[in-house]
């Protein structure tokens, strides 16, 4: 066995099946020794599994006609004197356009204070894409979706909060018609993430995500994204960055997230 320490690059290509024969022996000698990396590796391969779940169907969307169009070469200039009809046209036309655009942009600028609606994005932050990506890798497991269940709340909570380095506890959504199953701990960027999953009596599931990885951010803001099929509000409050996912309703959902925010100020 290799004495050099096995990089976070290594495990990611160990995973992805980049590593040559004797590479990949060193790297899962190295994996059955170290438990806590071996963690590493599955939850990368989840995450891997997930990612295919949720962009794998856009493979198969038609291109929209708009993009064929652009992929269409222009037809072929007709040629004129300098000066003629059709050169002073096309200038012409040149001026008219940049006026438009001009005016367009001074117009969306002035109302953009006034009438703009909140932010829909498909990747708003790392927050909310982490996020969903987590709930599409663990909500739809049937026999291990959290580590530890509600039933062992305490110790739950215990746990996440000591790997977490503040006091971090699920909030209570049975008022809503969600209970509490469980959570686990991921790997963030740069440091460990809780999730908390709920369901409601249909096994319709949500998850809670709570990191403390955007602590930098000042923005509160309360957000929306679609990620894929899954919907996210997320914001930022304190020492925390929540992030609330789910394939229900944007207007559940943020009924939801109101009432966690909520709980969390109390």
């Amino acid at each position: 066995m290799s004495s050099s320490p096995i990089s976070d690059a290594d495990l990611h290509a160990f995973v992805d099946g980049e590593l040559s024969e004797a590479r990949h022996a060193e790297i899962a000698a190295w994996l059955a020794e170290h438990p806590e990396d071996a963690l590493r590796v599955s939850a990368y391969r989840d995450q891997k599994a997930g990612l295919h779940r949720l962009f794998d169907p856009l493979l198969d969307e038609p291109i929209p006609d708009r993009l064929r169009a652009l992929a269409v070469p222009p037809a072929e200039p007709q040629e004129a004197p300098q000066g003629g009809p059709l050169g002073r046209w096309s200038l012409q036309r040149m001026a008219a356009s940049v006026a438009i655009a001009l005016l367009g942009g001074m117009a969306g600028w002035l109302a953009n204070d006034h009438f703009r609606p909140p932010p829909v994005v498909a990747h708003a932050s790392p927050l909310s894409h982490q996020a969903a990506i987590a709930h599409v890798v663990f909500s739809p497991d049937v026999k291990r979706p959290v580590e530890i269940t509600a039933e062992h709340e305490d110790q739950l909570v215990t746990w996440l909060s000591k790997r977490l380095g503040t006091t971090v506890r699920p909030p209570r959504l049975g008022a809503l018609g969600y209970e509490l199953i469980g959570g686990r701990l991921l790997p963030g960027n740069s440091g460990p993430v809780a999730q908390f999953m709920y369901h409601d009596a249909s096994g319709q599931r949500l998850t809670l995500y709570v990191s403390t990885e955007n602590t930098s951010n000042r923005d509160t803001a309360f957000r929306f994204a679609q990620e894929g099929p899954v919907n996210v509000f997320y914001w930022i409050d304190g020492k925390f960055g929540y992030a609330l996912s789910a394939g229900i309703s944007k207007d559940e959902l943020a009924r939801i997230a109101t009432a966690v925010y909520d709980q969390f100020q109390n």
